[in-house]
């Protein structure tokens, strides 16, 4: 009788295999971040954001399989640790471009609120 655990099969490589994808997208993430290149940076985040659902219904089954072998909890390890890093990289590159795109934004909106304003106060006037 197995008592604690039950036994479940869990493909480790597969699971390995998927964070190395998220690693590779997040690279490519930042060189899209670089070069400015908004449509393929909002393309591999996609990409990414579906690795990682793959990974949040894997990885959940794998907390009640059998433990891994230590190389398997280093290598996960190391590939969250690249990936938390590229984050970090699109994120310097990315925020000043963000908050560009607020100032202007916002100061369209100021215009609209501005020629609204125009349109209703002097149009009448004539």
């Amino acid at each position: 009788m197995n008592r604690g655990r039950s036994l479940i099969m869990v493909d480790y490589q597969h699971i390995l295999d998927t964070y190395g994808l998220v690693s590779v997208k997040s690279g490519e993430m930042v060189e899209a971040a670089k070069a400015s290149d908004w449509d393929r940076l909002i393309q591999l985040e996609q990409d990414c954001r579906a690795l990682i659902d793959t990974l949040r219904r894997d990885d959940t089954a794998a907390v009640k399989a059998p433990r891994p072998d230590r190389g398997y909890i280093q290598r996960k390890y190391e590939l969250i640790r690249k990936v938390l890093s590229d984050d970090a990289q699109v994120r310097r590159y990315t925020e000043p471009w963000m908050e560009q795109l607020q100032v202007f934004l916002g100061s369209t909106r100021q215009e609209q609120r501005l020629q609204r304003a125009y349109d209703s106060g002097f149009g009448s006037q004539g």
